[in-house]
């Protein structure tokens, strides 16, 4: 029998990751996903997709955290397979979704099951 993943708050941004997108835009405007999370935070909290979770099997990405994935695919008109890059290439996107600099992120199939 596998996990569950029960919803919780996201991290704050990695202070790694803080420091670079700071350092990268500085005197200039933030991008989106950074100023998303600065001005709104947490937008999609995981307890709004509760019954989005499994009660067992393999834990999985935030159902909240996928939301936001793809409102920053849709601004950006994104297919799945680079909003999934985005997710690992981009250290804005990294700091919105509070994942440390070495998070691998998922599989771009996901989205599309999402």
């Amino acid at each position: 029998m596998g996990v569950s993943m029960e919803p919780r708050s996201w991290p704050e941004p990695d202070p790694v990751v803080a420091r670079a997108v700071r350092a990268k835009n500085y005197g200039r405007q933030v991008p989106l996903p950074v100023a998303v999370r600065d001005r709104l935070g947490e937008l999609f909290p995981d307890e709004e997709f509760a019954e989005a979770f499994g009660k067992t099997g393999p834990a999985g990405w935030s159902p909240g955290r996928l939301a936001l994935v793809t409102v920053f695919q849709m601004a950006e008109n994104l297919t799945d397979r680079q909003a999934a890059e985005a997710v690992r290439d981009r250290l804005s996107w990294a700091y919105a979704l509070g994942l440390e600099l070495t998070d691998t992120g998922f599989d771009f199939t996901v989205l599309s099951q999402f």
